[in-house]
């Protein structure tokens, strides 16, 4: 995810209220009576933070030896992956490497946003516009015409064809963010003759706009706030504005990779795919982003052997992410590199992003869609989300509601209609008041301060919040490697995908 320092907000319901009665399966276990069967091994008693901190250590390490950081396509990211394909054969796993190659996109240098006519006006990067990913480079002083702009609410400027009848050629599109994607906005403008976009923030939402165009364009692209953008479609129907918008990016194909690994035991036939990316973004070494989820597994795949026979029923594969700070790079490529009969096999994903923000929330995967807001999961993602809930009501500790945007690994499973769930604890979002009574911590301050940043060191994890979440990891890793019943009734179906997913974010970029 790109270094902006904005707010993004995400909806997170904090859920309340006793411990509610617990299914057999997600009862602490107790000790076997005399002559009685042995009690099931319990693996989140098994995976202690203990067993979890080395590997935070190893990636610290890893990062500070190589330039500062773990990102894909550098070498504290191909140093992370010899680390953990070494880790998991240690402890018996065959582990494979897949490597497969991206689209790239970085800045050269800074761009330039400016009004030049009538009067002068410099706008700041980061604060007032950004670049969105996968814009052309360019210098272009111009016109600006604004294009179907509405007087309120969110509407469709730029997203039809006509919405350009009259647009004068050369001039610089002025278009506000909804509805439709940044690429389509960007695609009609160009067509129109337009040489560069503005997308400024729809109303409401604060900040310029992060976001991509998914695949390079031909033009400059620059997103503004929706007080910028405002004022400059207000002036520019008046007529005489003129601007210049300077980018210079370059971008092309690099490679990187997953680590893939298998448990020798269970179906090949309904696997659970259980993932966390790898990769940090340039800025840092990425400990909490993502350190935690990936140290996390591997502390869990050195101890699923002990469940035994009866309790890996089901396959569990293991995965580390590559390039998911890039737009999901990795698990993209995975799903995209399967047979569809392969996918078929794949009972449901569990992602796990981020589990130890010093100022975090213990968030969990709407999979219900209980808010209302992100995208609905596939049938099965809410049973998901019982199963988290439930354990941490037994445990009496607070949870929130993540909602499904398309932010993380899960996405590209969601969008191949699998059952995903997960769990996260916050990243630039601002903690509310009520979360701070719930969880302690600062009201008003942002769940990660140093996410993204160079800060993002092994003193930027709350072990206490990332102990109880490998607990809950753990647990319901353990029940749905047993039994899947709850998710997809112990047999994975082809989707019937109506092709209504449409993600908000796309990793670390908004797309529409």
């Amino acid at each position: 995810m790109l270094l902006t320092g904005r707010r993004h907000p995400v909806a997170r319901r904090l859920l309340f209220g006793t411990a509610v009665a617990l299914p057999a399966a997600f009862l602490p276990l107790a000790l076997p009576m005399a002559g009685a069967a042995p009690a099931r091994p319990d693996l989140a008693a098994l995976v202690t933070l203990k067993d979890i901190q080395p590997h935070l250590a190893a990636f610290q390490e890893i990062a500070d030896y190589n330039g500062g950081n773990r990102a894909a396509g550098r070498a504290g990211y191909d140093v992370s992956v010899r680390y953990v394909t070494g880790r998991l054969k240690r402890i018996g796993f065959s582990p494979k490497v897949q490597k497969f190659t991206y689209p790239y996109w970085r800045e050269r240098s800074h761009a330039t946003f400016a009004r030049t006519a009538p009067s002068k006006a410099s706008y700041k990067r980061e604060v007032d516009f950004l670049t969105l990913a996968y814009s052309g480079s360019g210098d272009v002083t111009a016109p600006a015409a604004a294009v179907d702009v509405p007087a309120k609410g969110e509407g469709t400027s730029g997203c039809e064809a006509g919405d350009f009848k009259g647009f004068a050629k050369g001039s610089i599109a002025l278009v506000q963010r909804g509805t439709c994607t940044f690429a389509v906005k960007a695609a009609r403008a160009k067509a129109a003759g337009a040489s560069a976009v503005v997308i400024f923030n729809k109303p409401g939402e604060k900040g310029p706009v992060n976001g991509t165009l998914s695949k390079p364009a031909a033009i400059p692209v620059v997103g503004p706030t929706h007080a910028v953008g405002a004022a400059l479609v207000k002036a520019a129907r008046k007529g005489g504005v003129k601007l210049r918008v300077r980018t210079d990016a370059v971008h092309g194909r690099r490679t990187s990779a997953n680590v893939i690994a298998d448990t020798r035991q269970g179906r090949a036939d309904n696997v659970v795919v259980v993932g966390a990316h790898l990769d940090s973004v340039p800025a840092g070494p990425g400990i909490n982003d993502n350190g935690t989820g990936a140290a996390t597994l591997l502390a869990i795949a050195a101890k699923i052997k002990e469940l035994g026979k009866d309790g890996l029923r089901n396959r569990v594969r293991f995965a580390w992410w590559g390039a998911e700070e890039e737009g999901l790079q990795g698990s993209e490529q995975y799903l995209r590199s399967l047979p569809a009969a392969q996918r078929e096999r794949i009972a449901l994903n569990l992602n796990f992003d981020m589990l130890g923000s010093p100022n975090g929330t213990r968030g969990v995967y709407d999979g219900d869609h209980s808010t209302g807001t992100g995208t609905q999961a596939p049938a099965g993602s809410g049973a998901i989300e019982r199963m988290f809930r439930q354990y941490f009501k037994g445990r009496r500790l607070p949870v929130t509601e993540s909602q499904f945007n398309g932010r993380s690994d899960y996405g590209p499973f969601i969008e191949r209609g699998i059952p995903a769930g997960g769990m996260d604890t916050g990243a630039e979002g601002v903690k509310t008041a009520a979360e701070a009574k719930a969880f302690g911590g600062r009201a008003g301050k942002a769940y990660d301060p140093c996410y993204h940043a160079k800060c993002d060191r092994l003193r930027n994890v709350n072990l206490k919040m990332l102990a109880s979440n490998a607990d809950g990891v753990a647990h319901v890793l353990q029940h749905l490697a047993r039994t899947t019943v709850a998710v997809n009734g112990g047999a994975r179906r082809a989707p019937a995908l109506d092709g209504a997913y449409e993600p908000l974010w796309q990793g670390p970029y908004l797309v529409r």
